[in-house]
């Protein structure tokens, strides 16, 4: 059940994250707008927002999947908005003198340019949202990873805390190593980099 709220959580991070991400960067005045309210949202402890969500939403899924939406939302919108402003302004203007449309610049020179600094929020996000899952699970759960650390709390059983607490560490690495894969495929160029700097120093 953990697995699944926090890859379902992880995953609406990365389209609302990005999205924001992006609409922050064309327009001043949303960045403006929506940043301190980012941020805001950010400082506030997920333990005591993880009780509200249950009350608007009830028991069940949705509640835990948004504490994890909302723990692993914020590195990917600060990592894809400083990807996408990573870009060459020369390139930006060399594309809009060829007569490239926005969407055609986003898709071929701001979307490639940023996933090098996306895909380092992302392996942070993709630990916040376990933790956020666990967090949920705290509040409104009976069952998932959460339930059992609570359980095994109560019954001061160290061992089933251990256990449960080596399982989330697992999956947290699995999904850390998932990601790890997919930027070696998506972002070759970045990975080469990374290969051609270890043995220049070996």
């Amino acid at each position: 059940m953990t697995t699944l709220e926090t890859v379902l959580g992880f995953v609406i991070a990365i389209v609302l994250g990005e999205l924001v991400a992006v609409l922050m960067v064309y327009s001043r005045s949303l960045e403006k707008t929506m940043y301190p309210i980012i941020l805001f949202a950010q400082a506030i402890p997920k333990i005591a927002i993880a009780p509200l969500f249950v009350v608007w939403l009830g028991f069940g899924l949705e509640p835990r999947i948004w504490v994890a939406v909302l723990m692993a939302f914020f590195p990917i919108v600060v990592s894809g908005m400083a990807g996408h402003r990573s870009v060459d302004p020369e390139i930006l203007e060399l594309t809009s003198t060829m007569g490239a449309n926005p969407f055609k610049t986003f898709l071929k020179v701001r979307l490639p340019a940023s996933l090098p600094q996306l895909f380092s929020g992302l392996k942070v996000a993709a630990t916040l949202a376990v933790t956020g899952a666990v967090v949920g699970e705290f509040v409104g759960a009976n069952d998932g990873l959460g339930y059992v650390i609570l359980q095994a709390n109560g019954n001061i059983d160290t061992a089933m805390l251990f256990a449960a607490l080596i399982i989330m560490s697992v999956l947290g690495i699995l999904l850390f190593a998932i990601i790890q894969v997919a930027e070696w495929f998506l972002v070759p160029w970045q990975a080469s980099r990374r290969t051609g700097g270890a043995s220049t120093n070996g």
